[in-house]
């Protein structure tokens, strides 16, 4: 009885192991995560800055598309567990891929800068998990801390 225990529970043991591995070594390929905020609709797992999203876009007046993302980049590089995947300010859209610090969970922000009508830039981002369901509003919180940081980056 004792073997049968110690066996299963080597058994969770490796299974768990192997599954944070997989989280962890996954490889982010930006032809599935590198998309169009505007094209996403808000749900379960994911937060939504765009037309029909969460928020709507933002608009910063008088500013470049490039100087926004590129901004918005060094906040998100700024924080743990960041990288970008694709994408650069010059592109006007940028992917990063940020990781929780226990088990590695990516969650996957783009960010959209164009030219706004009339004048200064229009930004649309999108925040997702990649596993599971619910993100217990990770993503929005993600999101609303980023905006914070750059609109006061904006004002100066």
């Amino acid at each position: 009885m004792i073997r049968l225990l110690l066996t299963l529970l080597i058994v969770v043991l490796l299974a768990v192991a192997g599954f944070a591995l997989w989280v962890r070594l996954a490889p982010s390929d930006p032809d599935l995560w590198h998309t169009d905020p505007s094209a996403a609709r808000p749900g379960k797992g994911r937060f939504v800055m765009a037309p029909g999203g969460d928020l709507p876009p933002r608009i910063f007046a008088g500013r470049d598309p490039g100087e926004v993302l590129a901004e918005l980049d060094a906040i998100a590089l700024s924080e743990p567990r960041t990288e970008r995947v694709a994408g650069a300010p010059g592109e006007g859209r940028i992917t990063w891929v940020q990781r929780t610090r226990l088990w590695g969970f990516p969650d996957y922000i783009t960010a959209d800068a164009q030219p706004a009508p009339g004048g200064g830039t229009r930004l649309e981002i999108l925040s997702r998990l990649r596993f599971g369901r619910e993100d217990m509003g990770v993503n929005r919180t993600r999101v609303t801390r980023w905006l914070a940081r750059l609109d006061a980056a904006m004002a100066l």
